[in-house]
């Protein structure tokens, strides 16, 4: 933080030129201090969490790890810092991403920097800067992809319980075996699973299945019910089912929560 009157900045662009001429005016105003510059996404959320800014200012292009992202990322874990977003002129897609992933402004490159002077201050003060010439795009966009999310959240309740945690774990790239090892069951099962899965939501790859989820904002959600059925004691169908394709967990001589000192004893074999 900077010291009292004055507002913190992190600033984010991928040019260094840029970077400094934007630092060099910000500088020059009594009450702006830039505390650090970066060209990389990755680089401008790690300066964020060192200095925990008042304001970050962002360009969308921002190597490795976009604008977007990033503010997606410093909105997470600096909440107190506010974000502005320098993007394209009109860039209706832009300013929507930018308005998702937590950004208090959205500004064109080519805006003079009085403007962004004035944003910044405004940001601080807990103020929504969005260019009037786009808010009725914003709007008609943002409320498009409200009645897409809603269309998606009915299509993933009627999954079954498993196929929603299938999903889940299809969202995060899991492949057969990882699903296999994570929810007790056989590769083979995860695999007639996910085909079910990418029936019922009209998708052709997994790759488009975890694009659903990400898309409609929907992997928060699954991963979230997730983590409360599995706080609960595991069921002993499920249970059973993970036995079926691998040894217990256990090592010699330690037992397992439910199960006898030693592990599961094989059955007798049938004699003819």
């Amino acid at each position: 933080m900077a010291t009292e009157g004055v507002l913190s900045i992190v600033l984010g662009d991928r040019h260094p030129l840029f970077q400094e001429a934007v630092r060099s005016v910000l500088e020059g105003e009594a009450r702006l201090r830039v505390l650090a510059t970066a060209g990389d996404g990755n680089q401008t959320v790690a300066e964020a969490e060192r200095h925990r800014p008042d304001v970050a200012l962002l360009s969308a292009n921002l190597q490795n790890c976009d604008g977007f992202s990033a503010t997606a990322l410093i909105r997470s874990r600096v909440p107190a810092c506010r974000v502005v977003i320098l993007a394209g002129n009109r860039d209706n897609v832009a300013l929507a991403r930018s308005i998702e992933a937590g950004a208090s402004g959205y500004l064109p490159e080519d805006c003079p920097l009085t403007e962004v002077i004035a944003a910044i201050h405004a940001v601080h003060r807990g103020d929504v800067l969005i260019p009037p010439n786009m808010l009725g795009d914003l709007i008609e966009r943002l409320a498009g992809r409200h009645s897409g999310r809603e269309q998606a959240r009915r299509i993933v309740a009627s999954l079954t319980r498993r196929e929603r945690e299938i999903l889940a774990l299809l969202a995060q790239g899991a492949d057969n075996d990882a699903m296999a090892e994570e929810l007790y069951i056989s590769p083979q099962t995860a695999r007639t699973h996910v085909q079910n899965v990418l029936a019922k939501l009209d998708v052709h790859s997994r790759l488009e299945a975890a694009t659903f989820v990400n898309r409609h904002g929907l992997r928060e959600e699954l991963e979230l019910e997730a983590a409360k059925r599995h706080s609960r004691p595991p069921n002993l169908l499920d249970a059973g089912a993970g036995f079926s394709h691998r040894q217990h967990r256990a090592s010699p001589g330690h037992s397992l929560p439910g199960t006898p000192l030693g592990g599961i004893k094989r059955a007798a074999a049938a004699t003819t």
